[in-house]
């Protein structure tokens, strides 16, 4: 049975509701990240032809809009997603000239160093950015004076009492929300105080997205009507919570002129006298 057409054109994401609806549901992997990406530019400013990291681009569809929008010449890195297949989403969006897809884990970046003009990283970072010392390697790809931007979902309060119960209950589809991984979910003041902690950034700032969960359920159950799904649905769950334990950060910073050894670089062990 064919399902209804869905609209996910929404006032507070102009440049998001020019992109067709389909193009959103099919190439998503979570929350709107393109909605998330706009949010997160509303600050960050991009001139045309800067060089920008998209760390952790999922589909490329961040990384399509980086360069449409903004001009962005734009290497989209992801560790999951095939090159070869987001190169076939690049160019079928009219954005080949602009988007180079990477396979790469984030520990290990094939660039340069000084060579990003900006980096950004959409519903991504927490999976490897908790490390209180991965700034200081992350950074060394950021030119002076470059920018550093990144939207991750968080808890609005510290948990000190546990995860709330609607979290963890599983939801009517069976599925609870609260899965390990969300304890990589930390506060906007907790992401603060470890970027802050960095002698590589300055102008470090963080905030809440304003009804972020709400923008997230709304999504959730627009991949639910289309019958696009790649995971259960939690809406319930976010619908439940209401945004008091959940929602997004934006982190902001620029880049210092201080840099930190790179102490993923294998080289280190040979100095150490490392066995080979």
């Amino acid at each position: 049975m064919p399902h209804a057409p869905v609209d996910l054109a929404r006032p507070e994401f102009p440049r998001s509701a020019r992109y067709d609806a389909e193009f959103l549901l099919d190439n998503q992997m979570g929350p709107c990240a393109i909605w998330l990406l706009e949010w997160l530019c509303e600050r960050f400013p991009l001139a045309p032809g800067a060089r920008v990291l998209d760390l952790g681009c999922g589909k490329a569809m961040t990384s399509v809009f980086l360069a449409k929008e903004y001009g962005a010449k734009v290497h989209a890195v992801d560790l999951w997603m095939s090159p070869d297949k987001n190169w076939e989403r690049v160019a079928a969006a009219g954005a080949a000239d602009l988007v180079c897809p990477v396979r790469a884990e984030a520990h290990t970046l094939p660039f340069a160093a000084a060579y990003f003009d900006a980096i950004v990283s959409i519903d991504a970072y927490q999976y490897f950015g908790t490390d209180l010392l991965y700034l200081d390697y992350l950074t060394r790809f950021l030119r002076p004076g470059g920018r550093l931007g990144v939207v991750v979902p968080a808890v609005v309060r510290p948990l000190s009492d546990g995860v709330p119960p609607w979290l963890t209950e599983p939801q009517s589809n069976g599925q609870a929300f609260w899965e390990e991984g969300c304890r990589a979910f930390l506060t906007a003041e907790a992401w603060t105080e470890i970027w802050r902690g960095s002698p590589c950034l300055t102008d470090v700032s963080a905030e809440l997205q304003p009804d972020g969960w709400r923008h997230w359920a709304d999504f959730e159950r627009a991949i639910e009507a289309a019958g696009k799904g790649i995971f259960p649905s939690c809406a319930e769950a976010l619908e439940k919570d209401a945004g008091r334990t959940i929602g997004f950060v934006r982190l902001l910073a620029t880049r210092t002129g201080t840099s930190a050894e790179n102490l993923y670089d294998p080289a280190l062990g040979i100095k150490a006298g490392a066995e080979r």
